[in-house]
Protein backbone atom coordinates (compact mmCIF):
# COMPACT_ATOMS: atom_id res chain seq x y z
CA UNK A 1 0.00 0.00 0.00
CA UNK A 2 1.35 3.44 -1.00
CA UNK A 3 2.06 5.73 1.96
CA UNK A 4 0.81 9.32 2.30
CA UNK A 5 2.43 12.40 3.81
CA UNK A 6 0.14 15.15 5.10
CA UNK A 7 1.47 18.72 5.19
CA UNK A 8 0.08 21.60 7.29
CA UNK A 9 1.40 25.13 7.73
CA UNK A 10 0.33 26.95 10.90
CA UNK A 11 0.46 30.25 12.77
CA UNK A 12 -1.50 30.58 16.03
CA UNK A 13 -3.99 27.84 15.16
CA UNK A 14 -4.81 26.53 18.64
CA UNK A 15 -8.51 26.91 17.86
CA UNK A 16 -8.41 24.69 14.76
CA UNK A 17 -5.41 22.38 14.70
CA UNK A 18 -6.73 19.57 16.90
CA UNK A 19 -9.84 19.11 14.73
CA UNK A 20 -7.65 19.04 11.64
CA UNK A 21 -5.18 16.51 13.05
CA UNK A 22 -7.91 14.16 14.29
CA UNK A 23 -9.48 14.09 10.83
CA UNK A 24 -6.28 13.17 8.98
CA UNK A 25 -5.04 10.49 11.38
CA UNK A 26 -6.90 7.65 9.58
CA UNK A 27 -5.08 8.33 6.26
CA UNK A 28 -1.75 9.90 7.27
CA UNK A 29 1.44 7.85 7.45
CA UNK A 30 3.46 11.00 8.10
CA UNK A 31 2.36 14.45 9.28
CA UNK A 32 4.57 17.50 8.72
CA UNK A 33 3.59 20.70 10.54
CA UNK A 34 5.60 23.78 9.60
CA UNK A 35 4.80 26.55 12.05
CA UNK A 36 5.68 30.21 11.54
CA UNK A 37 6.57 31.00 15.16
CA UNK A 38 3.18 30.68 16.86
CA UNK A 39 2.76 32.35 20.24
CA UNK A 40 -0.28 30.33 21.34
CA UNK A 41 -0.71 26.61 22.15
CA UNK A 42 -0.37 25.35 18.57
CA UNK A 43 2.93 23.55 19.22
CA UNK A 44 1.72 22.07 22.50
CA UNK A 45 -1.40 20.64 20.83
CA UNK A 46 0.57 19.26 17.88
CA UNK A 47 2.96 17.43 20.16
CA UNK A 48 0.03 15.44 21.54
CA UNK A 49 -0.11 13.81 18.10
CA UNK A 50 2.48 11.89 16.12
CA UNK A 51 3.69 14.81 14.00
CA UNK A 52 7.01 16.28 12.89
CA UNK A 53 6.81 19.87 14.13
CA UNK A 54 9.20 22.37 12.53
CA UNK A 55 9.44 26.07 13.37
CA UNK A 56 10.16 28.23 10.34
CA UNK A 57 9.98 31.99 9.92
CA UNK A 58 7.28 32.95 7.40
CA UNK A 59 8.51 32.64 3.81
CA UNK A 60 5.27 33.50 2.00
CA UNK A 61 2.39 31.17 1.22
CA UNK A 62 3.91 29.23 -1.67
CA UNK A 63 7.46 29.12 -0.34
CA UNK A 64 6.29 28.00 3.11
CA UNK A 65 4.25 25.16 1.61
CA UNK A 66 7.02 24.13 -0.76
CA UNK A 67 9.46 24.07 2.15
CA UNK A 68 7.08 21.83 4.08
CA UNK A 69 6.65 19.55 1.06
CA UNK A 70 10.42 19.17 0.79
CA UNK A 71 10.47 17.60 4.26
CA UNK A 72 8.16 14.72 3.35
CA UNK A 73 9.46 11.19 2.80
CA UNK A 74 6.56 9.60 0.88
CA UNK A 75 5.66 9.79 -2.81
CA UNK A 76 2.22 11.32 -2.31
CA UNK A 77 1.27 14.50 -0.43
CA UNK A 78 -2.01 15.71 1.00
CA UNK A 79 -1.96 19.46 1.70
CA UNK A 80 -4.47 20.72 4.24
CA UNK A 81 -4.82 24.00 6.12
CA UNK A 82 -5.19 24.06 9.90
CA UNK A 83 -8.76 25.38 9.65
CA UNK A 84 -9.79 22.49 7.37
CA UNK A 85 -10.68 18.88 8.06
CA UNK A 86 -11.76 15.80 6.11
CA UNK A 87 -15.30 14.46 6.02
CA UNK A 88 -15.84 10.76 6.70
CA UNK A 89 -16.69 10.18 3.05
CA UNK A 90 -13.48 11.88 1.89
CA UNK A 91 -11.43 9.88 4.40
CA UNK A 92 -12.83 6.69 2.90
CA UNK A 93 -12.15 7.88 -0.67
CA UNK A 94 -8.52 8.64 0.16
CA UNK A 95 -8.11 5.33 1.96
CA UNK A 96 -9.45 3.47 -1.06
CA UNK A 97 -6.86 5.17 -3.29
CA UNK A 98 -4.09 4.30 -0.86
CA UNK A 99 -5.19 0.67 -0.85
CA UNK A 100 -4.96 0.71 -4.66
CA UNK A 101 -1.49 2.35 -4.56
CA UNK A 102 -2.99 5.56 -6.02
CA UNK A 103 -4.38 5.31 -9.54
CA UNK A 104 -3.68 8.94 -10.56
CA UNK A 105 -0.99 11.58 -10.19
CA UNK A 106 -3.40 14.21 -8.85
CA UNK A 107 -6.77 14.31 -7.11
CA UNK A 108 -9.31 17.02 -6.39
CA UNK A 109 -12.37 17.16 -4.13
CA UNK A 110 -14.98 19.66 -3.09
CA UNK A 111 -14.41 22.14 -0.27
CA UNK A 112 -17.35 23.35 1.82
CA UNK A 113 -16.64 26.65 3.58
CA UNK A 114 -18.26 27.58 6.89
CA UNK A 115 -18.80 31.22 7.90
CA UNK A 116 -19.47 31.81 11.61
CA UNK A 117 -20.45 28.16 11.91
CA UNK A 118 -22.83 28.10 8.92
CA UNK A 119 -22.04 26.32 5.62
CA UNK A 120 -22.04 28.64 2.61
CA UNK A 121 -23.71 26.75 -0.26
CA UNK A 122 -23.88 29.61 -2.77
CA UNK A 123 -22.24 33.07 -3.23
CA UNK A 124 -19.75 31.52 -5.65
CA UNK A 125 -18.25 29.58 -2.74
CA UNK A 126 -19.92 26.34 -3.85
CA UNK A 127 -18.42 23.74 -6.20
CA UNK A 128 -15.03 24.73 -4.82
CA UNK A 129 -12.95 21.84 -6.13
CA UNK A 130 -9.29 21.93 -5.15
CA UNK A 131 -6.30 19.76 -6.05
CA UNK A 132 -4.81 18.93 -2.67
CA UNK A 133 -3.55 15.39 -3.15
CA UNK A 134 -0.83 14.69 -5.70
CA UNK A 135 2.38 12.85 -6.50
CA UNK A 136 5.18 14.75 -4.81
CA UNK A 137 7.47 15.35 -7.78
CA UNK A 138 4.66 16.35 -10.16
CA UNK A 139 3.92 19.87 -8.85
CA UNK A 140 4.87 22.78 -6.62
CA UNK A 141 3.04 25.77 -5.20
CA UNK A 142 3.22 29.13 -7.02
CA UNK A 143 1.74 32.58 -6.30
CA UNK A 144 2.04 35.02 -3.42
CA UNK A 145 -1.57 35.55 -2.30
CA UNK A 146 -3.83 32.83 -3.68
CA UNK A 147 -1.29 30.05 -4.14
CA UNK A 148 -1.93 27.36 -6.75
CA UNK A 149 -0.34 24.04 -7.60
CA UNK A 150 1.61 24.17 -10.84
CA UNK A 151 2.27 20.81 -12.49
CA UNK A 152 5.42 20.19 -14.50
CA UNK A 153 3.39 18.41 -17.20
CA UNK A 154 -0.26 18.29 -18.20
CA UNK A 155 -1.69 16.02 -15.53
CA UNK A 156 -5.16 14.42 -15.52
CA UNK A 157 -6.95 15.01 -12.22
CA UNK A 158 -9.12 12.34 -10.61
CA UNK A 159 -12.10 13.54 -8.56
CA UNK A 160 -12.76 12.02 -5.15
CA UNK A 161 -16.12 11.87 -3.43
CA UNK A 162 -16.53 13.57 -0.06
CA UNK A 163 -15.83 17.08 1.17
CA UNK A 164 -13.04 19.01 2.79
CA UNK A 165 -14.68 21.14 5.48
CA UNK A 166 -13.25 24.64 5.75
CA UNK A 167 -14.01 26.49 9.01
CA UNK A 168 -12.79 29.77 7.64
CA UNK A 169 -14.11 32.56 9.85
CA UNK A 170 -15.41 32.37 13.40
CA UNK A 171 -16.56 35.99 13.46
CA UNK A 172 -17.24 38.95 11.19
CA UNK A 173 -14.29 40.73 12.82
CA UNK A 174 -11.93 37.95 11.78
CA UNK A 175 -13.20 38.17 8.20
CA UNK A 176 -12.68 41.95 8.12
CA UNK A 177 -9.14 41.58 9.47
CA UNK A 178 -8.27 39.15 6.68
CA UNK A 179 -9.92 41.37 4.08
CA UNK A 180 -7.77 44.29 5.22
CA UNK A 181 -4.59 42.22 4.97
CA UNK A 182 -5.39 40.56 1.65
CA UNK A 183 -6.64 43.75 0.00
CA UNK A 184 -3.29 45.39 0.75
CA UNK A 185 -1.39 42.45 -0.76
CA UNK A 186 -3.67 42.35 -3.79
CA UNK A 187 -3.42 46.09 -4.41
CA UNK A 188 0.38 45.95 -4.21
CA UNK A 189 0.48 42.98 -6.61
CA UNK A 190 -1.71 44.83 -9.12
CA UNK A 191 0.37 47.98 -8.75
CA UNK A 192 3.58 46.04 -9.41
CA UNK A 193 2.01 44.66 -12.61
CA UNK A 194 1.06 48.15 -13.80
CA UNK A 195 -2.69 47.75 -13.19
CA UNK A 196 -4.72 50.94 -12.68
CA UNK A 197 -7.58 52.02 -10.43
CA UNK A 198 -9.98 54.94 -10.78
CA UNK A 199 -12.86 56.65 -8.99
CA UNK A 200 -15.30 54.79 -11.25
CA UNK A 201 -13.67 51.46 -10.40
CA UNK A 202 -13.84 52.27 -6.68
CA UNK A 203 -17.57 52.98 -7.03
CA UNK A 204 -18.78 50.35 -9.47
CA UNK A 205 -16.50 47.32 -9.00
CA UNK A 206 -17.76 46.68 -5.42
CA UNK A 207 -21.36 47.15 -6.56
CA UNK A 208 -20.92 44.61 -9.33
CA UNK A 209 -19.24 42.14 -6.95
CA UNK A 210 -22.24 42.27 -4.58
CA UNK A 211 -24.80 41.99 -7.38
CA UNK A 212 -22.98 39.06 -8.97
CA UNK A 213 -22.58 37.12 -5.74
CA UNK A 214 -25.92 37.88 -4.10
CA UNK A 215 -28.19 37.59 -7.14
CA UNK A 216 -26.46 35.75 -10.02
CA UNK A 217 -24.62 33.31 -7.73
CA UNK A 218 -27.71 33.06 -5.51
CA UNK A 219 -26.13 34.20 -2.27
CA UNK A 220 -29.60 35.18 -1.09
CA UNK A 221 -30.36 31.46 -0.66
CA UNK A 222 -27.84 31.41 2.20
CA UNK A 223 -29.96 33.93 4.10
CA UNK A 224 -28.29 36.38 6.44
CA UNK A 225 -24.98 34.52 6.22
CA UNK A 226 -25.08 34.89 2.46
CA UNK A 227 -25.78 38.61 2.72
CA UNK A 228 -22.83 39.16 5.07
CA UNK A 229 -20.47 37.14 2.86
CA UNK A 230 -21.51 39.08 -0.26
CA UNK A 231 -21.36 42.43 1.52
CA UNK A 232 -17.92 41.73 2.95
CA UNK A 233 -16.65 40.53 -0.43
CA UNK A 234 -17.83 43.78 -2.00
CA UNK A 235 -16.02 45.68 0.76
CA UNK A 236 -12.84 43.72 -0.06
CA UNK A 237 -13.07 44.89 -3.68
CA UNK A 238 -13.66 48.47 -2.51
CA UNK A 239 -10.55 48.38 -0.31
CA UNK A 240 -8.41 46.81 -3.03
CA UNK A 241 -9.23 49.51 -5.59
CA UNK A 242 -8.92 52.29 -2.98
CA UNK A 243 -5.49 51.09 -1.93
CA UNK A 244 -4.38 50.69 -5.54
CA UNK A 245 -5.57 54.25 -6.25
CA UNK A 246 -3.59 55.55 -3.28
CA UNK A 247 -0.46 53.74 -4.48
CA UNK A 248 -0.86 55.48 -7.84
CA UNK A 249 -1.24 58.86 -6.15
CA UNK A 250 1.84 58.28 -4.00
CA UNK A 251 3.90 57.40 -7.06
CA UNK A 252 2.92 60.68 -8.71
Amino acid sequence: MEKLSVVIITKNEERNIERCLKSIMPVADEIIVVDSLSTDKTEEICKNFNVKFISQKWLGYSNQKNFANSLTTNNYILSIDADECLSEELIQSIQNEKNNNFTAQAYDFNRVTFFCGNPVRHCGWNNDYRVRLWEKDAAQWVGDIHELLKFSNETPVKRLSGDMLHYSFHSVEQHIEQINTFSSLSAKAKFDKGKKSSILAIIFQPMWRFIRMFFFQRGFLDGFTGFVVCRNSAYAVYLKYCKLYMLQKQKK
